[in-house]
């Protein structure tokens, strides 16, 4: 029998209890829909964030002037036959975010974290796509990492998505065919899912009797969001009989672990194939790695690099290295492009350092490519009164068909920023 009390006044940390499980409510006051219902669109319906966890420095990657007559900076000069397709965003951060490293689960969820703070992190750009469309592909979304299993994903109570960081496994889960009997095993996992979901719900079914009209109503909301938990489940399951494709793309055999640049390379290889064959359509990349000795001209650790304190020498080695990070995500659009994907996919390359050297979150690293957007411009904010970054994620949510009417510390839509007729 059920163990839940009710009172006068639920507590903020009720939970429902049936069978030895136990699931948070909704919390039952002021609470609003964090998103109208989403559209049907025939475009820009992926998404890949890349971050770097040691930023780029903004002296070499901040174009001169302004608009779409800019001179191309020492980074971006390489990669002008791209000039088009892709936005170059200065003076933005993400309001509220502090704390240097510390930062880095705010890169997608724009969540204020400020230094020594507590702070709850909120659901994170990706996991928000992915939760009202990622039901249309076998993955919902991937969360990656060059090196480790953090990752900037969150869930909507806060809750990091741990990545994955073997090349070889995201290999072989994408498209490697599992064995009949690993097959079926994956299908009682996610049939015993479902039949929590059944005892959460019935559970939620009877608090719903004691509650007053409004709180009913919120309950409601929560509880649909179950049943939309349990569909996921199912669909879940109808995927693990079904052939994953086939791919000439040969599998990752060794990972150069002293060139974190061709790491990268690697993860991005693998991450147009899942693209190209619609196995998912939400990406996060998380680029964590220390070594890049086996970069030519490079005998330092990237971190070191990073805290160059101006020193021109550092400065000249993080320079290859951050080159070539550039360098690799160009290479990653240009196959987007050429299978006609660069459209329908919004790509950004961004980190929560604008100055890695000062552990500053000011005037974070923001270059946006893809997604049916006009490109070939440098929207150049103030740098010592940052604009907000979240309204990009708004402007993606929208060309998603996502009318959600804000985002973190969004304010609107990011300005300047227009969709292709």
């Amino acid at each position: 029998m059920s163990t839940f009390i009710f009172q006068k006044h639920l507590s903020r940390r009720a939970m429902l209890r049936g069978a030895g499980i136990m699931l948070g409510l909704p919390l039952l006051e002021a609470m609003t829909p964090a998103l109208a219902s989403v559209k049907e669109t025939k475009r820009a319906k992926r998404f890949v964030g890349m971050s770097l966890a040691l930023g780029l420095h903004n002296p070499n990657l901040v174009p001169e002037g302004s608009g779409r007559s800019y001179k191309p900076s020492r980074y971006l000069a390489g990669i002008q036959d791209l000039r088009e397709d892709f936005t170059v965003v200065s003076g933005s951060s993400h309001p509220g975010v502090t704390g240097g490293h510390t930062a880095e689960g705010s890169i997608f969820s724009a969540c204020p974290n400020a230094r020594g703070s507590t702070t709850r992190n909120t659901i994170s750009l990706d996991q928000l796509m992915a939760k009202h469309l990622g039901h249309e592909t076998r993955f919902p979304s991937l969360v990656l990492n060059t090196n480790s299993q953090t990752s900037p994903s969150y869930t909507e109570n806060g809750s990091m998505i741990p990545a994955e960081n073997s090349a070889m496994k995201l290999f072989t889960r994408l498209f490697v065919n599992d064995t009949p009997a690993e097959q079926e095993r994956q299908a009682e996992l996610i049939r015993s899912g479902r039949s929590v979901m059944d005892v959460v719900g019935a559970e939620a079914k009877s608090l719903q009797r004691e509650l007053g009209s409004g709180d009913r109503d919120k309950l409601d909301a929560w509880f649909t969001s179950v049943r939309e938990l349990e569909q996921r489940l199912a669909a879940n399951e109808s995927w693990t009989h079904k052939p994953k494709p086939k791919v000439k793309l040969a599998p990752p055999r060794q990972i150069p672990r002293d060139n974190e640049v061709a790491v990268e390379r690697i993860y991005l290889d693998i991450v147009h194939m899942a693209l190209a064959t619609d196995s998912t359509r939400f990406i996060t990349l998380h680029v964590t790695g220390n070594n890049v000795q086996g970069i030519e001209g490079v005998d330092e650790s990237y971190h070191n690099l990073s805290h160059h304190g101006m020193d021109e020498e550092k400065l000249a080695q993080l320079a290859l290295v951050e080159q070539g990070v550039i360098h690799e995500w160009a290479a990653f659009l240009r196959k987007l492009k050429t299978d006609k994907l660069l459209d329908d996919t919004m790509v950004l390359l961004t980190s929560n350092l604008g100055n890695a050297s000062a552990h500053d979150n000011k005037n974070m690293p923001v270059l946006f490519a893809g997604g049916g957007f006009k490109h070939g411009q440098h929207l150049a904010f103030n740098q010592q009164d940052n604009y907000p970054l979240p309204n990009l994620y708004v402007s993606m949510l929208h060309r998603l068909g996502m009318q959600d009417e804000g985002f973190a510390t969004s304010t609107g839509e990011m300005n300047d920023l227009e969709m292709k007729s």
